[in-house]
């Protein structure tokens, strides 16, 4: 692929170096962008622009980086309709898990499921996402609970990842996410074996980049996920924990000591949790839609602001307590019931979501979720006039072209 250009009224590059108090955003209006399947070269004045490569104008359209989806469980089968009606009448979450729903509902179909299944059903999402403006996803494991469930799992995300026609996908393996009915009287041997001989495996065969665990109240305890942070180290591999959504037993302080890249939730969360995530650089990854489906109260975005916590959003995709597939449903969320800014949405799923997920920061080579010299041509050009009108809560897709290392995989001038 030769070097080409795409130009429009606004190029939102949330560029840090860039940026200024004034446009925090770092916002180029009647810009151009030039690049290649490698990376952008160069961003500048429309008018500049032609007389380097052949340029595509969109008019009064805007660009931003591609965003990125920092936190789904979208790779699972079967249905929880059943439960989202309960729960839309009051029923309990945790009441529901204790009887043998949630997770291990899903749980169950996933071990029905074939491999196959899987890999068709998270593909078919994941283009979905595209279309959405989505780039990059990053794909849990978790609800294969068993170790032939959760390699089953990751080998059909591993199918996705090995698709260039679909958003690039960062792989989790969800180490502790429930406990399955066949070690109700084994736990101790079931969280060794999670967080010892399958994180090495998970490893050595490059079937995901992070680990995760569930740290709650009726979950797993901050001992049971040290054992698989310091597993996930030694293996070389990134911690992101999923802590505090029902209460805080000590999570955050637990992501600071293994230096996560990510705490995830947070609703419940104390003052030294987040001074701990805050001189860690641990980012706070927000889930609006869960909490919205779980009416619950928002974690605290003032706090985090104040401490200089970097903030994240992401759509926490999955059967049960976030059935969605749209990231911009969980930015339109964000402001109203979280308190975000629209500049702190924009950046939760562009720039600080690339850095929870290493894809971002000093040293690596092709940034994303920034539109600058030398990072990766993953764009969206949106069918809007102005940035703000992608928090709007539209219920469809409003991208015309989105790009992945400078290719087309979605948008209406794709499906043309």
């Amino acid at each position: 692929m030769s070097l080409v250009g795409i130009a429009a009224k606004r190029i939102v590059t949330c560029d840090v170096s860039r940026a200024t108090p004034d446009n925090p955003l770092a916002v180029v209006e009647d810009a151009a962008v030039l690049y290649d399947e490698h990376s952008i070269s160069w961003i500048g004045p429309r008018a500049a622009a032609a007389d380097k490569v052949p340029i595509i104008d969109y008019g009064d359209r805007v660009v931003t980086p591609g965003l990125i989806d920092a936190h789904t469980h979208s790779a699972w089968a079967g249905s929880r309709h059943d439960e989202y009606a309960l729960r839309m009448a009051g029923a309990d979450y945790r009441a529901i898990a204790a009887a043998g729903g949630g997770i291990l509902s899903t749980y169950r179909a996933v071990t029905a499921a074939s491999e196959e299944t899987l890999a068709l059903e998270l593909a078919a999402r994941l283009r979905r996402m595209a279309e959405l403006g989505v780039t990059t996803v990053e794909v849990k494991s978790g609800y294969g609970l068993e170790p032939d469930g959760e390699r089953k799992q990751l080998r059909a995300i591993a199918r996705a990842r090995a698709d260039a026609s679909l958003p690039s996908v960062v792989a989790t393996y969800l180490a502790l996410h429930a406990l399955p009915e066949s070690a109700r009287g084994s736990r101790d041997y079931y969280v060794l074996r999670a967080s010892t001989s399958m994180v090495q495996e998970v490893a050595q065969q490059k079937l995901a980049q992070f680990v995760d665990a569930y740290v709650d109240e009726k979950a797993f305890t901050v001992d049971e996920a040290r054992l698989v942070c310091e597993a996930a180290r030694r293996a070389g591999l990134g911690v992101r924990l999923h802590i505090g959504q029902f209460a805080d037993i000590g999570g955050a302080q637990l992501c600071a000591e293994v230096g996560a890249r990510s705490a995830d939730h947070l609703e419940h969360i104390d003052a030294s949790g987040i001074d701990a995530l805050a001189k860690s650089g641990t980012l706070a990854t927000l889930l609006p839609v869960a909490s919205f489906t779980l009416r619950q109260d928002p974690p605290p975005v003032a706090a985090f602001r104040e401490a200089g916590v970097g903030m994240v959003v992401a759509s926490d995709a999955n059967p049960g307590t976030a059935p969605t597939e749209s990231l911009p449903l969980a930015m339109a969320l964000s402001v109203p019931m979280y308190g975000l800014t629209p500049t702190e949405a924009i950046l939760g799923a562009t720039r600080n979501a690339a850095l929870s997920l290493g894809l971002a920061g000093h040293g690596v080579s092709r940034p994303r979720g920034t539109l600058a010299s030398g990072a990766r041509a993953d764009m969206v050009v949106w069918d809007l006039p102005h940035e703000l009108a992608i928090l709007q809560p539209w219920g469809a897709p409003k991208t015309h072209l989105v790009l992945r290392k400078g290719r087309p995989i979605a948008g209406s001038a794709h499906s043309r």
